[in-house]
C-alpha cells in the first residue's frame, strides 16, 4: 500500500544550505509496543544487475566478492534479486508487513517512508561529490541545528558507520520542551549520499530497529550520469504504475469535464494532513 503524505507546515532539521528537507511526519508514530519485524535478506538470495527488477539480469556467484558484500547498493552494481517499488532514484525493496509512503512539500516528493508497526524509517538520496565523505559534513550540520532547536545530538557507532542519535522536539518553535527519539543514518555511495532517519518505537528500541536496518541495508540507489551539484536531493517519482493509474483517471475526467483532486484519499495515493 501506497500513501502519499503531505508535510503540515512543521519545520524539522535540516542541514543550512542544502535542499534536504528533513524528517517528516514522526508525530504520527507514538503508540502502544508492536513486535512487527521484517525478515532480514537471505543469504542464498541472487545478485543482480539494475535492470533486473523488470528484465532480469547476471546473476553473481555464489560466494563470490558481490554475494558477500552488503549495501545500500548503487544502480551499477550487483545486488539482491528481490522484488523492489521503483521510485526513479531509489528502489525500495518491498516487504509483506511495510506501509510505503511518499512524503510530499508543495508539489514536489521529497522522501519515502516505510512504516513497520510504529516505527518508520524516511530515505532520501543527495548527489554528492566523487570525493564522497558527505555524510561527515551533513551530520555535523544536523547535529547543531537540532541542539539550536531546542534538542540533543550525539554521535555514536552504528552499523553503518558514525550515526546521529538524538531527541527532537515534537513541535519545534512552538515553546513545547517534548522530545522525542530519532536515529539519522548515512552512507556515502559513489556521487550519491542516503540517508535514513528512523523514529517511532525502533529509534530506542534495537530489537525494533533491525528489520528497518536491513531495509535501509537493501536500498538501490540510481543516480544516474546527469550532473548535479552536490546535496541536491535527487528525483522521487511515483511509480509507473501509479502515475498510469493517475494519468488515465485524469482523462476520464477531463471527458467529464470534472478534474479531480489527485490528494485526496483514493485506492492509489492517500493523503494524510
Amino acid at each position: 500500500m501506497f500513501r502519499r503524505r503531505r508535510q503540515a507546515g512543521e519545520h524539522r532539521p535540516r542541514p543550512e544550505g542544502t535542499t534536504d528537507p528533513g524528517p517528516v511526519g514522526d508525530d504520527e508514530l507514538a503508540g502502544p509496543g508492536d513486535d512487527d519485524a521484517a525478515d532480514a535478506p537471505s543469504a542464498d538470495d541472487d545478485y543482480i544487475g539494475r535492470h533486473a527488477v523488470t528484465e532480469g539480469g547476471q546473476p553473481a556467484e555464489p560466494g563470490s566478492d558481490e554475494a558477500a558484500a552488503s549495501g545500500p547498493w548503487d544502480s551499477g552494481e550487483q545486488y539482491p534479486r528481490r522484488e523492489r517499488v521503483d521510485l526513479g532514484s531509489l528502489l525500495i525493496p518491498v516487504r509483506p508487513d511495510q506501509e510505503v509512503q511518499l512524503n510530499v512539500a508543495g508539489e514536489q516528493i521529497v522522501a519515502a517512508s516505510v512504516t513497520i508497526g510504529r516505527s518508520t524509517l524516511q530515505v532520501q538520496a543527495f548527489a554528492a561529490p566523487k570525493s564522497g565523505d558527505l555524510w561527515e559534513d551533513v551530520r555535523g550540520e544536523l547535529a547543531q541545528e537540532i541542539r539550536s532547536l531546542g534538542g540533543q545530538a550525539q554521535e555514536a557507532a552504528g552499523p553503518f558507520g558514525t550515526e546521529l542519535r538524538a531527541r527532537v522536539p515534537i513541535e519545534p518553535g512552538s515553546g513545547r520542551t517534548e522530545l522525542q527519539p530519532a536515529r539519522y543514518i548515512g552512507v556515502d555511495g559513489p556521487r550519491w549520499l542516503l540517508r535514513g532517519t528512523i523514529s517511532g518505537q525502533a529509534a530506542s528500541r534495537p530489537e525494533l530497529a533491525r528489520p528497518l536496518e536491513d531495509l535501509f541495508a537493501d536500498v538501490v540507489v540510481v543516480r544516474g550520469e546527469h550532473p548535479a551539484p552536490p546535496r541536491d536531493l535527487l528525483e522521487i517519482q511515483l511509480p509507473p504504475e501509479m502515475r498510469e493509474a493517475i494519468e488515465e483517471e485524469m482523462a476520464q475526467a477531463e471527458e467529464r469535464g470534472q478534474y479531480p483532486n489527485p490528494f485526496e484519499r483514493g485506492p492509489e495515493i492517500t493523503e494524510t494532513r
